[in-house]
């Protein structure tokens, strides 16, 4: 803010700014009290006027109305940025959101080019979570099998490894979810659309007609993939009959979300059964469940089914979701419900009601870039290591990973910049505020409260 200050000094050639340690004050003709992101202007020993978090239009502007500004007619500016606030300041402001704007579009412009060169790095990729080897979703895999059944030789690219691809992607392609499949450069579709085209033989037309080169049914492809009827003689052998295959599919699509663990949801018998029922309930997502240790058929044999070796497994309308640390990832990116309310089976939340969400979802929250571990940039790492510092346990969000909870945020809080620290749902303030509170000491004894 010490820039604003001078530029609001231009402003208001009246008024004297002064700043003491980690405080700033307006001596004359009013006081004003900053300190924090907290402002308070008083006259005659009584306060007249506050605000929170630094704005330096609306600062302006109540300066400008108690104080009143150097000359009226050149402090006129747009409804948008205050109509007292000076015209110095508002230069500033504005220049500081043109630099931004052209920062943003050069990386925009960046990412766009790089996401063309993915997409068109193979006739046939496929954008998933995890590799064809070990896809880390069962959407993917499912995919990923229709593949191979096709004989289609394909790239594919982790998004679980790059999260600026996985972001930009959903962007460019107007696409919400993964695995994404792309042919020549163009969007297929997702899950649903893959296997229903693999189904009425649509999918082998569209690869034809886009010239992809498909291997003879039965034969040899490089990547190392059971055939349908390898796959149905390795499921007699392990002793999986017709019988059982369809008691388990049966089992898998008795309730739209269909969670298979050890114990049951009051009395979960390993820690990553209680964690997924845990977030289920807390999701409030409707769920059935079966314990798959009264059921050593059921236990083995989804094993197989599933292609998928442990426990717990979550599976919405059929299809398997992944185990208990997918699931944590979709639950704290959010796209848990994203993908149940694309399927239908919960009303769709509203972005307010979703911030409302991460920001309660502990006492402390930090929105960041980048993680505690990894942080991704310099002033998330400076309140990571405050926080940490003062023996503060708290939640944390990459605002890198979603761009809609990123700008929505912004707007939630009236705060333009990450990181933002939230104390039970309040917003604090950012790097400025909590490494001022870290110096006085006040941090860990309001948080430790």
């Amino acid at each position: 803010m010490d820039e604003v200050f001078a530029h609001l000094a231009v402003d208001f050639p009246h008024a004297l700014f002064l700043r003491v340690r980690a405080a700033c004050y307006l001596a004359t003709p009013l006081p004003v009290l900053l300190c924090r992101g907290r402002f308070g202007i008083s006259s005659e020993g009584k306060t007249v006027d506050t605000l929170e978090g630094a704005n330096p239009a609306s600062l302006a502007n109540k300066v400008a109305k108690l104080a009143g500004p150097a000359n009226v007619a050149e402090s006129a500016a747009p409804a948008s940025l205050g109509v007292a606030a000076g015209p110095s300041v508002l230069e500033k402001v504005q220049e500081l959101a043109q630099q931004n704007g052209s920062s943003a579009a050069g990386s925009a412009t960046a990412l766009n080019k790089r996401l063309e060169q993915l997409v068109n790095s193979h006739a046939v990729i496929l954008f998933m979570k995890g590799n064809p080897e070990e896809p880390r979703c069962g959407f993917s895999r499912r995919v990923v099998d229709i593949l191979k059944k096709e004989g289609v030789e394909f790239g594919s690219f982790d998004i679980l490894s790059d999260n600026e691809v996985r972001e930009g992607l959903k962007k460019f392609s107007n696409w919400p979810t993964f695995p994404q499949l792309y042919c020549n450069g163009e969007l297929l579709g997702g899950c649903d659309i893959v296997i229903a085209m693999h189904e009425s033989g649509e999918l082998k037309d569209v690869l034809k007609e886009h010239n992809i080169p498909l291997r003879p049914e039965g034969s040899k492809i490089e990547e190392p993939v059971l055939s349908e009827s390898a796959s149905e003689k390795s499921t007699e052998q392990i002793g999986l009959t017709e019988a059982q295959k369809v008691r388990l599919e049966n089992l898998t699509n008795s309730n739209p979300v269909m969670i298979f663990i050890k114990g049951s949801p009051e009395e979960p018998k390993c820690g990553f059964s209680g964690k997924v029922i845990h977030i289920l309930k807390q999701e409030k997502i409707p769920f059935s469940s079966f314990d798959i240790l009264s059921d050593d058929e059921v236990r083995q044999g989804l094993k197989v089914l599933s292609n998928w070796p442990s426990y717990p497994q979550v599976y919405i309308k059929g299809e398997l979701v992944g185990g208990s640390d997918i699931v944590m990832e979709m639950h704290k990116s959010g796209e848990l419900k994203k993908v149940l309310s694309e399927k239908g089976i919960i009303p769709k939340e509203s972005l307010e009601d979703r911030l409302k969400a991460l920001i309660s979802s502990s006492p402390v929250m930090l929105f960041m870039k980048g993680n505690p571990d990894a942080p991704r940039c310099g002033f998330s790492s400076k309140v990571v290591n405050a926080l940490k510092g003062a023996g503060v346990s708290f939640g944390s969000f990459d605002i890198l990973s979603n761009e809609e909870v990123r700008q929505g945020l912004k707007t939630y809080s009236n705060w333009p910049t990450f990181p933002q620290l939230y104390y039970k749902s309040e917003l604090m303030g950012g790097c400025d505020i909590v490494l001022e509170m870290e110096k006085t000491g006040e941090l860990k004894s309001t948080l430790s409260e």
